[in-house]
């Protein structure tokens, strides 16, 4: 009988990790880092329950850190199976762990500069090396193509709809009478989000582990394209520039897209925009390299010779002294940085230059989690600190929430409503607690389902 355990997304968004066991394999479903406040991350440095040497596979269900930013530590601890996503996971998986590697050691190496680390010498969570190792053992997957776990065992990937490559993983068991299906859904993703496709739907499931970010909350916001149109006209009346922390994979690229499109029709001037993200700047180019994994709209534009992600005066960052220059444009620009939740990156930079201004205008796209500087600047508190300083929140605050990758409780309630049987059990995951009991509800009270909070450790036996 599978056995399913959880060991991260639970009382929180971040750090996805669960280990299906099943037909005398081990899996570990995401294998994400920990995000947030300080006892949170702390996490990651726990040694794992399990020794990563006796997992098979790693099921990928997308890149984003907290779904993947692990796997390099979880190498490093001895794992050597295969990893299994799609295509694209795995090309922005190359960007972004390195990248998440590059940061580890830095912060090291800051940590030992300045002598506040309770270890001496501070350590990263993980190297370079051991980013380039866990590339070797990534084994991609196109959307519907079947793995085979073992005689009786497939694996299938389905699009989530969440950012490029993300996927449903889909777990189906023959079994003497029927079969029995496990659906993971990592991120859903929502109806009508420029360029991504809607999620897939799935039937005949009888187990779904079931995400809850916004498992308490509607998106507020019928039509996010024309607030942002009159974000970006508010902004430029003030007479400053308008400051967009946005997620390197999937917020930057759909925003250049919006734009462009904006531009296109007139319903906005063409403004300067840069992009100051080197790991946006990357990921916008594997974008470019799966058009075919978008929406029909999109790719029919690219069929008609459009660079769907290319507006008119348009300024690609890639060096530190590119990225210095944007200071020199004090008005009339936009710009576009990392991170989202502004918890490291170059954004930092622009937003300490220039939150102190009232002309200026920060626009906050999506989700900001618990402790980080994106949530105590959506709050509108005086300050937040930035490189050691406490710097002045005057500038406007804008908040479009019309664009986050996460389904909220009434489009999931949508997504699970062909289901043509009920589930002998839903788990909710990847949420604050409050969200994640909230949804637990609202699926009890809708369809009369079995649904539990799971807690960090707990176990459950899959009929």
């Amino acid at each position: 009988m599978p056995k399913l355990t959880f060991y991260g997304a639970t009382g929180t968004v971040t750090g996805s990790r669960f280990h299906l066991e099943i037909e005398g394999k081990n899996l570990l479903i995401d294998c994400g880092m920990f995000q947030g406040p300080k006892r949170v991350r702390l996490k990651n440095w726990e040694v794992f329950p399990v020794a990563p040497s006796t997992f098979d596979y790693v099921l990928l269900t997308h890149a984003h850190i907290d779904h993947s930013g692990y796997l390099p530590k979880f190498v490093r601890e001895g794992f050597r199976g295969k990893i299994i996503c799609t295509h694209a996971t795995a090309e922005l998986c190359k960007v972004m762990l390195k990248d998440s590697a590059h940061i580890q050691e830095e912060d090291a190496k800051w940590a030992n500069k300045k002598g506040f680390s309770k270890h001496s010498p501070a350590m990263p969570l993980y190297t370079k090396e051991d980013a380039e190792k866990t590339l070797n053992l990534f084994q991609p997957i196109h959307y519907g193509d079947f793995f085979k776990l073992s005689e009786n065992t497939r694996i299938k990937l389905h699009d989530s709809g969440h950012i490029l490559g993300s996927a449903l993983i889909d777990v189906k068991t023959k079994k003497t009478e029927g079969s029995r299906k496990i659906v993971f859904s990592g991120d859903l993703g929502r109806p009508e989000i420029p360029v991504l496709n809607e999620p897939d739907q799935v039937y005949n499931l009888d187990y779904l582990i079931l995400e809850s970010t916004y498992g308490q909350r509607l998106h507020e916001s019928s039509d996010p394209i024309s607030d942002l149109v009159k974000v970006i006209d508010r902004s430029m009346k003030r007479g400053g520039s308008l400051v967009i922390p946005a997620f390197s994979v999937g917020r930057t690229q759909t925003l250049l897209y919006l734009l462009r499109l904006l531009e296109e029709e007139g319903k906005t001037p063409s403004y300067p925009i840069f992009v100051d993200s080197p790991m946006a700047i990357k990921a916008l180019d594997i974008f470019k390299d799966h058009i075919n994994d978008f929406d029909l709209y999109s790719r029919m534009q690219k069929m008609q010779g459009k660079d769907i992600f290319h507006p008119k005066d348009l300024h690609i960052c890639r060096s530190r002294e590119e990225s210095m220059s944007i200071n020199q444009h004090r008005s009339g620009c936009i710009i576009i940085s990392a991170s989202g939740m502004v918890t490291g990156g170059r954004i930092l930079h622009h937003l300490a230059q220039r939150l102190p201004d009232p002309k200026n205008t920060v626009l906050l796209m999506g989700y900001q989690a618990e402790g980080t500087r994106g949530r105590t600047i959506m709050e509108k508190k005086e300050t937040v600190k930035i490189h050691g300083k406490q710097i002045p929140i005057n500038a406007q605050i804008e908040m479009i929430d019309g664009f986050s990758g996460h389904a909220d409780y009434n489009e999931m309630l949508a997504w699970l409503m062909p289901f043509n049987k009920s589930p002998k059990q839903v788990f909710m995951v990847h949420g604050e607690a409050e969200a994640s009991q909230s949804m637990a509800e609202k699926i009890k009270q809708t369809y009369g389902w079995n649904v539990s909070v799971p807690q960090f450790g707990e176990s459950f036996e899959l009929e």
